[in-house]
């Protein structure tokens, strides 16, 4: 018998012709570009997140610092930060914490702001802290003066509140929440933590 001849090898059958290569090579730069880009975004959502968290600590702080001694704190929102007041109780006047680092006046990140709502109803937030100074002529000096947002109170009350922080480029937000149980609950878009 003779041996069966070999045909020559197929040329197309062999490898991949550069159009495939390209195809192959564009599909993974768009898969790469995607990755990175929600990598971006989990990351600003990370951000919004950690701002909830921070004043949820401390507003822990401020409350336990209020029991512990005897002192009544207030927290002014505006829209784009907060800071923390303390009554003096001998002119019934706030003024703004200045003796304590971890109280200090904070401001949020570019782009984020918060949404304030009391009983249910929306606050207006100033885009500046209000003067926490009263005329001496007054005779109640409260009575037209300055009173913080939220009042953190010697007995351990605090006023309940919905705060929402927004940040407007991407619509994502996460809501803070001081319950009238005085508990805080953080809330996202995918779940709750206290």
């Amino acid at each position: 018998m003779m041996p069966a001849a070999r045909s020559a090898p197929d040329k197309r059958a062999s490898g991949f012709t550069l159009i495939e290569l390209l195809v192959v090579v564009v599909i993974m730069a768009i898969i790469s570009a995607m990755i990175l880009l929600s990598f971006g975004i989990l990351g600003d959502d990370r951000a919004l997140q950690q701002q909830a968290r921070r004043l949820s600590s401390l507003l822990e702080l401020a409350t336990d610092e209020a029991v512990m001694q005897g002192r009544d704190f207030g927290l002014e929102f505006m829209q784009t930060g907060y800071r923390f007041v303390e009554l003096d109780p001998a002119f019934n006047q706030w003024h703004e914490v200045t003796d304590d680092d971890l109280l200090r006046p904070r401001q949020l990140e570019e782009g984020m702001e918060f949404e304030l709502h009391l009983e249910d109803r929306p606050v207006s937030l100033a885009n500046e802290a209000r003067n926490t100074e009263v005329d001496d002529e007054s005779e109640d000096r409260n009575q037209d003066g300055y009173l913080p947002h939220v009042l953190i109170l010697s007995s351990g009350e605090v006023t309940p509140f919905n705060l929402r922080l927004v940040r407007w480029a991407d619509r994502s937000e996460v809501l803070l929440e001081m319950t009238l149980t005085g508990e805080i609950e953080i809330t996202t878009n995918e779940q709750t933590t206290l």
